[in-house]
C-alpha cells in the first residue's frame, strides 16, 4: 500500500507533528549527557526503575481510570514490552561492544522501520523517504565512527541489533495504535510496564544508588520530560504522520547529542562527525521537503489534466 496522497490540510498537520517530534528529539539528545552523569551515582536498572516509575505516576494522575480500558491495557502492554526491550538490550549490549558501534547499530532502526513496515503491514514509503533513510544511515556511520565490519559482530552487537528492531517495532505499532487510543493512558501503561520489568531485573544485578543532586535531577528530567512528556508528544504526532518520518526525525538525536556535548566542552567534532551530521540532516530534509514537493507536483499535474468546462 502506498502513502496517502498529499493535500494542504494533511501537509500542515504532518509538518506540525514533525516539528513536535523534532523538539522532543532535541530533548532526547540531552539525555545522553544527563544519564552519563547520573550513572556515576547509580546502576542502570535502578535508574530505569526510578525514571519510569516517576513518569508513570505523573501520567497516572492524569489518565486515572482511562488506563483500565482493556484495549488500552493490551496495546500499552505490547508497546511497553518493546520499549523495555530496546532499553535493556542496548544496556546489556554495551557490556561487550563499543559506544560508537552501539550508537550506530541502535540508529539502524531508521532502516528497519520501512523494511518491517513493508514486510508486516505492506506499507510502501515514498522514494524520497527511502533516499532519506539511506542518507541518515550513512550519516550515522560517519557521525559515530563505527566500523561494524571489523572482526564481525560481537554478542553485544547482536544484542544492540535486537534493540534497533525493538525500537522499530515500537514506532510501527505506535503508528497503528495512536489514532485509536487516548494518548496519556496509552503512554502511562507503557511506562508502568517498563518500570515493572526494570524492577524485576534488580535482583539479578548489582544495585547501587547514591542520592546525589545530579542523580535526582537526572531521574526527574528523564522521567517527567524525556519519558512521560516526550512519549506523549511522540504518540500524538504519530497519529498525524508516518512511522518512516518519525524514524528519520528521531535519527537526529545523535546530532543534537553531539551539539550538546561540544557546547558543554566534553568533546570536539572533526570533519568526519560534521559530514555525518550533515548527511543525517540532509536525509531528513530530503524526506520532508522532497515528499512535499512531489505531492505538490502530482497535484498540479492532475489539475492540468482535468478538461476545461
Amino acid at each position: 500500500m502506498s502513502s496517502p496522497s498529499s493535500s494542504p490540510t494533511n501537509d500542515t498537520s504532518r509538518f506540525r507533528a514533525d516539528g513536535a517530534l523534532l523538539l522532543i528529539t532535541a530533548f532526547w539528545g540531552t539525555t545522553f549527557v544527563v544519564v552519563k552523569g547520573a550513572l556515576g551515582h547509580g546502576d542502570p536498572y535502578s535508574f530505569l526503575t526510578l525514571r519510569f516509575t516517576l513518569g508513570a505516576l505523573a501520567l497516572t494522575a492524569v489518565a486515572r481510570r482511562q488506563m483500565l480500558v482493556p484495549q488500552t491495557l493490551r496495546r500499552g502492554l505490547l508497546l511497553g514490552v518493546f520499549l523495555f526491550l530496546g532499553f535493556v538490550l542496548q544496556t546489556v549490549g554495551l557490556v561487550s561492544t563499543t559506544p560508537s558501534r552501539s550508537a550506530f547499530i541502535t540508529g539502524l532502526y531508521v532502516v528497519f522501520v520501512p523494511l518491517l513496515g513493508l514486510a508486516l503491514f505492506r506499507r510502501m514509503p515514498r522514494v524520497t523517504s527511502w533516499v532519506g533513510v539511506v542518507l541518515a544511515a550513512v550519516g550515522l556511520r560517519y557521525l559515530t565512527g563505527a566500523d561494524v565490519g571489523e572482526g564481525g559482530l560481537s554478542s553485544g552487537d547482536w544484542l544492540t541489533l535486537g534493540c534497533a528492531v525493538a525500537y522499530a517495532l515500537h514506532i510501527l505499532l505506535t503508528e497503528r495504535y495512536a489514532p485509536k487510543s487516548g494518548v496519556v493512558p496509552l503512554v502511562a501503561v507503557q511506562l508502568w510496564v517498563v518500570a515493572v520489568l526494570s524492577a524485576l531485573c534488580l535482583p539479578f544485578t548489582e544495585t547501587r544508588v547514591e542520592w546525589a543532586p545530579i542523580f535526582i535531577v537526572a531521574v526527574a528530567f528523564c522521567g517527567l520530560i524525556a519519558s512521560a512528556m516526550a512519549l506523549c508528544v511522540q504518540t500524538w504526532a504519530q497519529a498525524r504522520t508516518t512511522a518512516v518520518r518519525v524514524a528519520l526525525i528521531c535519527s537526529m538525536e545523535p546530532v543534537f547529542t553531539a551539539v550538546y556535548s561540544v557546547g558543554l566542552g566534553y568533546e570536539m567534532l572533526g570533519v568526519r562527525e560534521w559530514v555525518g551530521g550533515g548527511l543525517i540532516v540532509s536525509g531528513v530534509l530530503v524526506a520532508e521537503l522532497g515528499g512535499h514537493l512531489l505531492g505538490r507536483l502530482r497535484a498540479r499535474g492532475a489539475a492540468e489534466q482535468l478538461p476545461d468546462v
